[in-house]
């Protein structure tokens, strides 16, 4: 099957999932046949150090659905999202990870959605399964914040796991910052959305990828990349702040004059002063973030990097801030010279 001719593309970022890849292209496979449209399967190896890339490049010598994208390096679950994207060439496309906790049984939901004419249908969690507690009321209550502070009406407790239509992937793929948060994205683009609800089970073997401290980066790219509210929260501290110290002002220069003894304390002294340099320091570091998007983004590198495909049988998309740096033959040794 020709890739332009796909009428689903299902992209998978893949990084060291080797454990998983048998029966999530098994019941990829199954989820297939019972479409009435051509599939297409878009792996993204974000710089897989196991077989993943090996067992994928099989399946592609078995099924030429099956196509493979292997990026240069790691370069993190939402550019590797990015990439497959910029590949699929389907009418739609679906975002599905890779460890089996997407269930590939609820594309057809999504499929029937699409039809309906809906132009993104994301998957919105109604229970997860081996979460502790904490994890779950950390997760609910930043979609819920977000959804409070930012521009946009993000879709509560739903991550990238969605159906994209071609219309709303022109929009999204036109859209080349840096820093990635795809599911405010497809958010951002509009057009018509709608839900299915699901059960989202365990990983189906292995361990996650998305540790606290890159689900704590996400969640910083989502909040800077869709809201100035950390900026306006600054400006009215400081404003709070400078109000507080005028008046601290003022009433030390009463006490002064109706009390020229009066011994003043060092301890409230000690207090505001921390209090001030505490402040500065959050004011700081949430502007050197802002900051640092923007040193991102005037660079101007290119969002990733391609090293080698597999199943591609047509020309080369061009995309704006991507490169594909195929593998090179070996030259032959120059003769020696007599």
């Amino acid at each position: 099957m020709s890739v332009s001719h796909a009428g689903l593309s299902i992209v998978i970022p893949i990084y060291n999932e080797e454990e998983t890849l048998d029966e999530l292209y098994r019941r990829l496979s199954v989820m297939a046949e019972g479409l009435d449209l051509d599939v297409e399967i878009v792996f993204v190896d974000d710089g897989s150090w196991d077989r993943s890339a090996e067992i994928i490049q099989d399946f592609n010598s078995k099924d030429p659905r099956v196509h493979l994208v292997q990026l240069s390096r790691n370069f993190g679950h939402q550019i590797a999202v990015t990439a497959g994207l910029d590949f699929a060439r389907g009418a739609a496309v679906v975002i599905l990870d890779g460890d089996l906790q997407d269930p590939p049984e609820l594309v057809p939901e999504m499929v029937a959605k699409w039809q309906e004419g809906y132009e993104v249908v994301y998957a919105m969690r109604e229970r997860r399964d081996h979460e502790s507690w904490l994890m779950t009321t950390t997760r609910k209550a930043f979609y819920r914040f977000i959804n409070r502070i930012s521009d946009l009406d993000i879709p509560l407790d739903a991550g990238d796991f969605r159906l994209i239509s071609s219309r709303a992937l022109k929009a999204m793929r036109s859209l080349r910052e840096y820093s990635r948060y795809v599911r405010g994205i497809s958010t951002w683009v509009g057009f018509k959305q709608c839900a299915v609800t699901y059960h989202r089970p365990s990983r189906h073997a292995g361990e996650s990828k998305y540790s606290l401290f890159r689900l704590g980066k996400l969640a910083l790219a989502g909040i800077t990349a869709f809201s100035r509210w950390p900026l306006h929260l600054l400006f009215i501290v400081g404003l709070s702040v400078a109000s507080l110290s005028f008046l601290s002002g003022i009433v030390a220069l009463i006490l002064k004059l109706v009390q020229p003894d009066i011994v003043e304390g060092w301890t409230s002294m000690i207090i505001f002063i921390s209090f001030i340099s505490g402040v500065n320091l959050l004011a700081i570091g949430i502007m050197a973030d802002y900051i640092g998007r923007i040193f991102d983004e005037v660079k101007g590198r290119p969002i990733y990097v391609v090293g080698n495909l597999t199943g591609f049988d047509e020309t080369i998309p061009t995309m704006d801030r991507m490169i594909y740096c195929p593998p090179q033959p070996l030259a032959s040794p120059p003769e020696k010279q007599p």
